[in-house]
C-alpha cells in the first residue's frame, strides 16, 4: 500500500511530551522547519530537509553546520509581512503533498499560537489535508464534503470547534453524544469534550469550517 506524501512543519512553539509526539511521525515524512522549530526537530532526532525563515532564532554556527550537511536553507529578511511559519506553509504547499502536519505550534505567545492554528484555515490550502499534533493531542481542519475518520480509543476526548460564524450539517458518529446535521455557532462550546465510544469516529459537515481535536 502506497503511503501518501506528507510534509511535517515544525514551528517555533514549545515541545510538549516528546515521547508521545514521536508516535505521530512515520518513515518518509519530509521535515520542514520554520526558523526556531529546527531545534525541536533536532531534539527528536529528525534531520530537516529545509529550514525557512529569517533565522533570528538559530545560532549562525548551527545554520552553517546544517547547510554543510545538505539541509536547504531559505533565509528571508527580518522585515517581512509573513511569519516564518506562514512562509514555511507556502513552501510546503508548493510541493503539493497530500498532507501537511504542523508540530510544536502551541505554547508561548498567545498571538503567535492563535495565528499558527488559524493559518490552517487559509483558503489556498483547501486542497491539502491539514493536521496539527502536540504531545497527546491531534487536530484536523474539517471542510464541507470531506468527511473525517478519527482513529483512537474508547474514552478519548473528541471536540469540534467552529471556525466560521455558522457551521451547518455537523454529523458525529462513534461518540458518546452523536449528532445528525446539527448547526454550530462560532463561540459555542456545545461540541467540546465529547468522548469516543469505538476505535473510530466519523465527523462531517455540510457548510462552514471547524477544527476537530482528539486528546488521547
Amino acid at each position: 500500500m502506497e503511503i501518501e506524501s506528507r510534509i511535517v512543519i515544525f514551528a517555533n512553539g514549545e515541545l510538549h511530551q516528546p515521547d508521545l509526539l514521536k508516535r505521530h511521525f512515520r518513515p518518509g515524512d519530509r521535515i520542514f522547519c520554520a526558523d526556531g522549530g529546527t531545534r525541536h526537530a533536532l531534539a527528536l532526532g529528525l534531520k530537516p530537509e529545509r529550514i525557512i525563515g529569517d533565522l533570528d532564532s538559530l545560532p549562525e554556527t548551527l545554520v552553517q553546520n546544517l547547510r554543510a550537511q545538505g539541509v536547504i536553507i531559505e533565509r528571508h529578511p527580518r522585515r517581512k509581512d509573513q511569519t516564518d511559519l506562514e512562509l514555511a506553509f507556502r513552501r510546503a504547499a508548493a510541493e503539493d503533498p497530500a498532507e501537511i502536519m504542523l508540530a510544536t505550534a502551541l505554547g508561548g505567545r498567545l498571538d503567535q499560537m492563535l495565528a499558527n492554528i488559524l493559518l490552517l484555515t487559509a483558503p489556498e490550502y483547501a486542497g491539502i489535508r491539514l493536521t496539527l499534533v502536540d504531545g497527546n493531542q491531534w487536530a484536523a481542519i474539517l471542510r464541507p464534503g470531506v468527511p473525517l475518520v478519527v482513529r483512537g480509543h474508547p474514552g478519548d476526548t473528541l471536540s469540534v470547534v467552529p471556525l466560521t460564524p455558522t457551521v451547518t450539517g455537523v454529523t458525529l458518529r462513534g461518540v458518546e453524544w452523536p449528532l445528525d446535521r446539527a448547526v454550530l455557532s462560532l463561540g459555542s462550546t456545545w461540541t467540546i469534550s465529547n468522548e469516543m465510544t469505538a476505535p473510530e469516529a466519523q465527523v462531517s459537515l455540510e457548510d462552514g469550517l471547524a477544527l476537530v481535536v482528539v486528546i488521547q
